[in-house]
């Protein structure tokens, strides 16, 4: 493909499209390249025992010097969570926006890499270049403040990407989408946009984030008690609305979980806070009348751990629910976490407390553009080619397909997914060979030693239990001198099941008696017969499959 000295552009997504979260693409030209995002994902209920997953990055590892940056478009987990990990390994600089910048910076004290790494200040309005590539922040609106895309300057034409953003025109902090700077691009003439594709299923325009205020009021309003608030923990622009309506209905404000309050204090240092909320000791919610406070949480997704948690389950040891509480939940169920949910719903419901979330009251607007709002994106930036990002595969075929509508040729629209490379050059584009990609496990101190089998044996035991069989054999004559002793776990109650269990052992004795004593004195022989005995003996008799693992003790 021919192209500039620099060869082709290349674009290469390592997480984020095909899935929700784990947001990570690469921007490379000739010898220099940037990566864009580096978040996480939860777990999914098939991930036992997993804590967190990040993408593969061993790509941006073979990098080397090349790679220049880690640029961050704004603070959400599913775009900086990973930060920490893969700055383990890698030496390169973050360029991220204020609120991102503070995030971030409390993620590498927690990982004890403060000071090691460095993290600069994106500001809008201050264009700054990195090689070849002349990089310019741009101001969206998202459900989070500081929130960013990014106009990359090549030799072969400007790459617009949108973050994630919604066309919101009264947002609360006054900054909106700046539709005008993207229109100049557009009219300069656009190479390539990535654009977000989370909600490219919704039609219409997404509603203001001003269009929670009438529900949550009346909330405010009828409530004799406490109302406690649960939103994503750097939602500051939501938060700022349960200030404002507690200070209107004569509420204190108490804050409860490290992640909230993390987050409105790095706000509040960065001026997000207009107001300086003097918040409530929350030693002192009970000592109060109920109906003068608010109480801020963390736990909108339900995480065992979290405080509001610990509240429903009248588990917290300075606050409590009570009859005539109220509780907004005012976030989107994690596809994957509705269970929890719902299980702390009813806890707060054994509480007495009325609970409001997205199922039965307007609490909460999605901080993604729906369809309108894409198209608009697509019109004002007019782009040769297009790759949407951020979202399962059919996002992104939906979201091509609305580009087709508005004028894009469909040889310039890629519906590209992880992995897969598309090559820009002055003659056109292409989808050239694969890079690796995948995800990688977090599990406790772990990153990266929990592979497919570990998940695929925890699932296996999760679901058939576990028979351990213990044989004491004579290392010299093979004579099996003890056992098999048989002890289960979440496969059988032994007490209720001798008689099955004394048959399984007659059978384990009759195929060792079937041997030679050679192979009897074989431990990993011997092993091998009780097991297969064990496995057919249980899945012709009760159609299980447990986890067997025969112990033999040489003597």
């Amino acid at each position: 493909m021919r192209s500039g000295d620099g060869g082709p552009l290349r674009i290469i997504p390592l997480g984020g499209l095909g899935e929700i979260g784990l947001n990570c693409l690469v921007l490379e030209y000739g010898r220099a390249a940037v990566a864009v995002d580096c978040g996480l994902m939860f777990p999914e209920t098939h991930m036992f025992g997993v804590d967190l997953v990040i993408p593969d990055v061993s790509y941006l590892r073979g990098l080397g010097d090349r790679l220049l940056a880690i640029l961050i478009s704004h603070g959400h987990e599913d775009h900086i969570g990973a930060v920490p990990f893969v700055l383990r390994d890698l030496d390169v600089p973050v360029f991220a926006p204020p609120m991102a910048a503070g995030l971030i910076r409390e993620k590498l004290r927690e990982h004890e890499l403060e000071g090691r790494r460095s993290v600069y200040v994106l500001e809008v309005g201050r264009p700054f270049q990195l090689g070849p590539l002349g990089i310019e922040p741009i101001a969206v609106t998202h459900s989070i403040v500081d929130s960013y895309a990014f106009a990359f300057t090549t030799p072969l034409g400007v790459v617009l990407h949108s973050g994630d953003f919604k066309i919101d025109h009264t947002p609360v902090d006054g900054r909106p989408t700046d539709l005008q700077r993207l229109g100049e691009l557009g009219a300069r003439g656009v190479l390539l946009l990535l654009s977000d594709s989370t909600n490219a299923e919704v039609e219409g325009f997404t509603p203001t984030e001003r269009a929670v205020f009438p529900a949550l009021e009346k909330i405010f309003r009828d409530t004799e008690g406490k109302v406690f608030f649960s939103t994503f923990s750097s939602h500051i622009h939501r938060m700022l609305q349960v200030i404002e309506l507690s200070r209107a209905h004569g509420r204190q404000v108490a804050v409860v979980g490290r992640s909230v309050e993390t987050s409105l204090r790095i706000a509040g240092e960065l001026g997000h806070l207009p107001i300086a909320p003097e918040f409530l000791d929350p030693a002192a919610v009970d000592r109060i009348p109920a109906r003068e406070v608010t109480v801020l949480t963390s736990g909108s997704q339900g995480e065992p751990l979290s405080a509001l948690a610990r509240i429903a389950m009248d588990d917290h040891r300075e606050i409590h629910m009570r009859p005539g509480d109220a509780v907004i939940l005012s976030s989107r169920f994690i596809p994957g976490n509705e269970k929890v949910i719902s299980n702390m719903i009813n806890h707060m419901c054994r509480r007495g407390a009325r609970v409001y979330h997205q199922n039965i009251a307007p609490v909460h607007v999605s901080g993604h553009a729906s369809q309108e709002e894409l198209k608009l994106l697509l019109r004002l930036t007019r782009p040769r080619y297009f790759v949407p990002i951020h979202g399962e595969y059919r996002h992104l075929a939906r979201h091509r397909a609305l580009a087709c509508e508005v004028g894009i040729r469909p040889e310039n629209a890629f519906a590209i997914e992880n992995g897969q490379v598309l090559e820009v050059g002055a003659d056109g584009a292409r989808i050239a060979e694969p890079v690796p990609a995948g995800r990688v496990f977090v599990d406790g101190k772990g990153v990266g030693d929990v592979e497919d089998v570990i998940l695929r044996d925890r699932r296996h035991l999760s679901r058939d239990g576990l028979v351990l069989a213990v044989l004491g054999i004579n290392q010299q004559t093979g004579e099996i001198v003890s056992g098999p002793d048989l002890v289960s776990r979440g496969f059988a109650v032994e007490e209720e099941t001798q008689a099955y269990f004394e048959q399984a052992r007659a059978l384990v004795l009759e195929r060792l008696a079937q041997i030679t004593p050679e192979s009897r004195a074989d431990q990993f022989e011997v092993k091998e017969e009780v097991r297969k005995v064990l496995k057919r003996y249980f899945a012709k008799t009760l159609a299980r499959r447990p986890v067997i693992l025969p112990f033999v003790v040489e003597m």
